[in-house]
């Protein structure tokens, strides 16, 4: 496998309908100028740290947890609009493969999107996939201390830019083995 440059296209169908509880909360977190947390949503036990993490995150002020899922296909809901249009997005992906951040990399500005790379700070459970597999306890431990040096990272950085994939991960992928 290479990290040779690609482009997918995905057709999404099209759709006139709107979360109403996704309106209120991105028509509010736009007036409280809150910054979206984003993140992998996998089936393993990496995506599911990533998604905890977030929600604890996104707990904080001033951030507030975003739907990449209205993000990616309702373009004019609140909720798109409110990231779309944020100062900083935040974005906790599960592993080095940055499923979200290859997508969202080319939604929102790179000098706004702060990316992390989960699975590079707490570097366990390579080895399983299901997520139950994982009692609950050390899933909410790790995703505490996800969240936790997320917060940390962002408190001692400025408020623009962001990381790029490679001080995400601290090389280009496994498919590389740049450094």
């Amino acid at each position: 496998m290479s990290c040779q440059k690609s482009q997918h296209n995905i057709p999404i169908t099209s759709t006139h309908a709107v979360c109403p509880i996704g309106e209120a909360v991105g028509k509010r977190n736009i007036s409280e100028s809150k910054i979206p947390v984003l993140s992998c949503e996998g089936a393993c036990i990496r995506g599911e740290i990533a998604r905890l993490a977030a929600n604890l995150v996104a707990k904080k002020k001033p951030y507030g947890r975003g739907c990449h899922g209205e993000l990616m296909t309702v373009p004019e809901s609140a909720i798109s609009q409110w990231i779309r249009k944020a100062e900083k997005v935040i974005l906790i992906d599960g592993c080095f493969l940055r499923c979200h951040g290859r997508i969202i990399e080319h939604l929102i500005d790179e000098k706004r999107l702060v990316q992390f790379d989960a699975l590079s700070h707490y570097n366990r459970y390579t080895d399983i996939f299901d997520y139950e597999d994982v009692p609950e306890d050390d899933r909410k431990m790790v995703a505490q201390s996800v969240a936790d040096w997320v917060l940390r990272s962002l408190e001692g950085r400025a408020a623009e830019g962001a990381m790029t994939p490679a001080q995400t991960t601290g090389q280009c992928g496994a498919c590389c083995g740049e450094s």
